[in-house]
Order: C-alpha cells, then structure tokens, then sequence
C-alpha cells in the first residue's frame, strides 16, 4: 500500500510513511470545517499501539478548531455511536484500521446522529482535506479536553433492551469471546455478566497485540475453533479490533462464518416484527428468504455502511446489516454492532431451545465465492458490457458496479478504488456454480 485509503467516511493508512500526526490533524479539520455550529467532539480509538499518539493529534485539532474534545479512549466502535448521542455531541471521530494488521491505523467519521457520515459529506471532507482549506482558531476560542471516564453503561442498557435477558440468564450459557486485544473487551464483559453467561475472554487487554490476524475468517481463527471444542463452549464469539464485526464458532469448533451472524439476528428480530430489512448488495440471500418467509421484504443498498443505514433510514427499516458480520438494530444505532449480535443470538438460542448448529441448519443455504480480478481500469467498462453480453438471462442492475441475479444465484462484479482489479462476489446453491461465475468473469476480463 503505497497512499492513503480515502473513502466516503474516513482514511486509512500505515502509521509513519503514510499516517502521521499532521495528517490526521488536518483530516479531522476538514471533517470538523464542514459543521454548522461548534460544541463537543467525541475521540475513542481500537486499542492499537498507535491509537494513543493519533488520539492526542485528532483532539488537539478538533480543539484548535474551537470544538471541545471528549476524550472517551478506547471504546467500540458503536460505543463511539452511542456516546455520539447520549453526549449531545456534534461529532464523533473513531480511531481503527479496523480488521487491518498492526502497522495500520484509520479515521471514521460520525455525525451528531451517531452514525457514519454520509456519501455527501465525507465527499465535501476529502475534498476539503486535499484543497487545505480549513481555519485554526485563535487562543481565546479554542475548545477544552474532557476526560469521559464511564464509556459502556448506556450502550449496554441499550443492547439489553433487545433481548430477553431473564430467558438468557435462565440458560447460564458457556461462552467465549474472542477480543484478540482490541476494544470489545470493554463492553463484551459487561454484556455477558449481565446476561447471566459463564465466559471467558481470549485477548481482553485492549492493546492492539493481536494474537492472530485480526479479520475474524475463518482462516484465522483456527485456535479459536480447537479452544471451543476444549472448553465445550456454547459459542465462541469473535470481534475484529472495533468491534463493529462478529463471528460465531458453535460447540462443535466449527466456524459457521460472518454470513450467519446478519441471518441468525434477522430471523430473531423477525419474529417479533415485519417490515423492511436492509442489507447491501453483497450480502447473502439468505436475509432475502428469512424476510420472506416472516412477512418482511428485503432492500438492497450499495455496499458500505453508509449506505446501508442511508436506505434503513428511508425505508424505515426495522432491521439491516452487511455480510461481513455486521448487524445494525436501529433501537440501538446505524451502526454495525458486534454486541447486539451476541445479545440477540444468545437471546434466539433461550427462546428457541436450540444450539448455534441447529439454528444454522434451518436457515437457508447458500455458498458464496469470492475473487479478485487484475484489469487495467480504463477497460472495466468494456468488461461490464461483455458480462452483461454473456449472461443474457440474468437481471442485471448497476446500483453498484454491475450485478446480475437469477432465481438462485447472483454474480456481484465491482472495481475498486485504489487497485486495478475488480472483485467479483457470486453465492447460489453450490460452490461449483459460484466459482464458474466468478471464472466466467475472469475468463471476459483477459479476452
């Protein structure tokens, strides 16, 4: 990775050649350039050994803009939403390169509504950051540091909100969590306490020495699935650094993959409500039948989760999410929430009566592959046209990149924004069908 990862609602980059302090202070004044009216900014980081140095230049530039810092140190990503809220804040401002290894760290931006910022304005924010048009404030109106002590307790009641806890505590369910040293620790401990759960945690000290990779795949999580057969664990449940993702290993050390967490959550929340679910364009279609077959019709967005909030907000959805194990339960927040996965999974398991292997065999299956394509960017176009020109029975829509879809299958092909490739995303009902997709795509892109 030679530059900076810019997208709609924060960067990303490796701290020293391409993150530096003087960076992240001028990133966070375009954001913070773009504000009608001043008042308090929250800051928390993942737990990453350089968030505390990047922490200090985010605070001390929104202070030098004249916003008060709310110094909230290490707290999950959907803490950070939460916190947003419950301090009246104008901003929030994250700091995580998320499931990126150790030498990278990030920036992810929120509005006063708690959620990730829109397309819109992270589009007016990079804009700003490039052109270098933001003004430092004089000493008599620069904001002040505020140390926020207690970060966890409203989120917590919140998530507790969702769920039957005297059911879950009734079970004294066995469970592990596996924070691999970022921020979910924090609240991870005080959720499973209160929902009555005999745990431990793997990795509870937030300070971004992962013991693993830190994506939760099913490649790296190989001492994870051998410790739930050894500690005949319910589920183990396992964070990226912000936990804002979840994976489920049931009691077998099986890993059931980031999929099932939207689709186990889905059919918990659908039980009890109907309406809209949102999901973006690369998520499985297992969301799509679990709404059908509960009354409730499926949304697509675009990927990103922006986006996938941007369309729960309009179709005033009761629940969405995004494949990568991300559900988003607005009671809670418009934003991804590795908690309320565990709260309403473990909450699904006491009403149901039913293990984490059971659950996931009544869901509906589907097998997805995933590939990426080397293309020079100026013939993505040309390629678009000839997938489209080969697969003349698919459906085909370029909400984002190109998609096609039949009755049992789809074939999501986009480019990327900072490599010349395209990856192509197909799930239908056999692994076979969904590695000829992505081949036929690989197949157009070299002729």
């Amino acid at each position: 990775m030679d530059e900076l990862i810019i997208s709609v609602s924060g960067l990303r980059g490796i701290v020293g050649p391409l993150l530096t302090p003087v960076v992240a202070a001028e990133y966070v004044a375009s954001f913070l350039t773009q504000l009608p009216h001043r008042g308090p900014v929250v800051v928390t980081r993942d737990g990453r050994q350089s968030g505390s140095m990047l922490a200090c230049s985010v605070g001390s530039a929104a202070m030098a803009m004249g916003f008060d810092w709310i110094d909230a140190d290490v707290a999950a990503t959907p803490t950070t939403g939460v916190l947003v809220r419950t301090q009246q804040a104008v901003a929030g401002i994250q700091i995580s390169a998320s499931h990126n290894p150790i030498p990278y760290n990030g920036i992810k931006l929120f509005g006063p509504d708690g959620r990730v910022i829109t397309a819109k304005l992270g589009q007016k924010v990079s804009g700003t950051y490039r052109a270098k048009s933001f003004r430092w404030q004089t000493t008599e109106n620069l904001g002040k540091r505020i140390i926020q002590q207690e970060t966890v307790s409203e989120h917590l009641k919140w998530v507790l909100a969702t769920v039957d806890v005297p059911a879950i505590q009734r079970r004294q369910f066995k469970i592990l969590l596996d924070s691999n040293h970022g921020a979910g620790s924090l609240l991870g401990r005080s959720l499973l306490k209160a929902l009555g759960c005999q745990f431990e945690i793997v990795g509870d000290t937030p300070d971004g020495r992962f013991a693993h990779p830190p994506e939760p795949t099913r490649q790296n999580l190989g001492t994870m699935m051998e410790l739930a057969k050894q500690r005949s664990a319910d589920a183990v449940f396992c964070q990226d650094p912000d936990a804002d993702r979840l994976a489920i290993i049931d009691a077998q050390g099986d890993y059931i993959g980031e999929e099932y967490t939207v689709a186990l959550c889905l059919r918990n929340r659908l039980e009890s409500a109907r309406g809209a679910v949102v999901t973006n364009c690369s998520t499985s279609r297992m969301a799509a039948d679990i709404a059908q077959q509960n009354g409730s019709h499926l949304v697509l967005s675009a990927v990103g989760e922006a986006n996938v909030t941007d369309a729960m907000i309009e179709h005033h959805a009761v629940y969405g999410g995004e494949g990568n194990g991300g559900p988003i339960d607005p009671r809670v927040g418009y934003v991804r929430d590795s908690f309320v996965g565990m709260a309403q999974v473990l909450d699904l398991m006491a009403r149901s009566g039913k293990t984490i292997q059971q659950l996931v065999s009544e869901l509906p299956r589907y097998e997805i592959h995933k590939t990426t394509i080397e293309i020079d960017r100026t013939k993505i176009p040309e390629l678009f046209d000839a997938i489209g020109q080969h697969f003349t029975d698919a459906t085909l829509s370029k909400q984002d990149g190109l998609r096609l879809d039949w009755n049992d299958a789809w074939l999501l092909v986009r480019a990327s924004n900072t490599e010349p490739i395209v990856r192509a995303v197909a799930e239908s009902k056999s692994l076979s069908r969904s590695q000829a997709l992505c081949q036929t795509v690989a197949d157009l892109a070299r002729t």
